[in-house]
This record gives C-alpha cells, structure tokens and sequence, in this order.
C-alpha cells in the first residue's frame, strides 16, 4: 500500500534526475542491475554483523533510488517486457539478500531462547513469503488473471523490517525486530491469501477449467 501511495512522489520528486542520467547515457536496466548490487551488497556487508543503523540508512536510500529505473524507463519511452522481466528478478535478489542477513544476524548474535527461536522462525518464513507473494501475481498473470492486490506490497514489507531494524540498532530492545518480522511475515502471508482468493474469484467468473498443475 505504501508504495502504492509513494509512487506519485517518487515520480515528482525524481524524474528530472532520471533524463539527466538518460542524457549520460545510463540505462533503465543498468540502474537496475546497479541497484541491486547496491542493496546486496548493503545487506550483507551491514545487517549480519548488527550494523542496524548504517544498514537501515543505506538500504533506505537504496531502496529510494530503486524506483528510477521505472521513471526512467517510462520518462524515456523505452519500458519493455525484458526490463519488467529483469526488474522483478533483481527485486528477488535483494528482497532475499535484506530478510537473509537478517536471519543470519538473529542465528549468529541473539542469545539462545524462546526469543530467538521465535525470530528465527519467523525471519525464515518472511524470507519465503516474501518470494511467495510475487510469485503469486506474476502466475496469475500468466494464466490471463490480475493479483495486484494486498496489504504488503514490497516495500511495505522492506521498509516494516528496516523500520524495526533501525529501531533495534538505536536501543529498542531485541523484540521490536520480531515484531516487525511477524509483521511482515503475517501480512505477506495475507497477501498471498487475498491473490489466491482474487485469482479464484477472476477463472469462476470467467468460468476457466481447473488446468493440469504443472509444478513450476
């Protein structure tokens, strides 16, 4: 939903950056690819370690400068399939890269316990469902459905996480990080439940025949 809402700003605010950089000679896709070395190579240099204040910062303002590629590409008229295709994957990677270093610093550094094990699980499933919810839309896409629907869109998710990261690294105690891992893990979880049931809803009333699963 926030992203949803921030869309407007970003564009506002960074589109005569983006035909700037267009006029250098920078490429939606190359922003893309840059953007996320950026955010993997923040989240594992910073978060395992328990650097939750330079990593929150760097990942927010990476996470800010991800949406040029998309104002770029359309300030630019040079949009296509390969960079929907290449921006999403890339998403992936970081998305796994942020909730990744996390569980590892919640294995690595938080002191055996109920706590622990509760965070442990649930960094572990946010990290899936933060692949399942994606997953989700882009196979209803493929079977002539829309499943642009949800309480957590991606950076939602990101910024829930980072926000109790941040909080955790300027004293908060160790259980504001599972609360926003539960938060996320929850509505990403819920997410993927409203796809399901839109998707259902969208093949009933189209009256669709159930197709052979194919296991991908």
């Amino acid at each position: 939903m926030l992203g949803q809402h921030g869309r407007g700003l970003t564009k506002a605010l960074f589109t005569r950056p983006a035909l700037a950089m267009a006029r250098a000679g920078v490429t939606p896709n190359m922003l893309t690819v840059a953007g996320t070395a950026a955010s993997v190579g923040a989240a594992v240099a910073l978060l395992p370690q328990g650097h939750f204040v330079a990593g929150p910062i760097v990942l927010f303002f990476v996470l800010i400068a991800d949406s040029f590629d998309g104002i770029l590409a359309r300030a630019t008229g040079k949009s296509s399939a390969f960079g929907g295709f290449l921006d999403s994957t890339m998403d992936r990677l970081a998305d796994g890269a942020v909730l990744g270093s996390l569980t590892a610093w919640v294995g690595l550094h938080m002191a055996p316990g109920a706590l622990r094990t509760t965070t442990l699980a649930l960094s572990i499933a946010s990290v899936v469902l933060a692949a399942t919810v994606p997953y989700a839309r882009a196979r209803a896409e493929s079977i002539g459905a829309r499943a642009a629907v949800g309480i957590a869109e991606r950076t939602d998710r990101l910024l829930v996480a980072m926000g109790a990261t941040l909080a955790v690294g300027l004293g908060a105690p160790q259980w504001v990080l599972t609360a926003g891992l539960g938060y996320v893990t929850l509505a990403s979880f819920m997410t993927v439940i409203q796809r399901i049931l839109t998707v259902k809803k969208q093949l009933d009333a189209a009256g669709a025949p159930d197709a052979v699963e194919d296991g991908a």
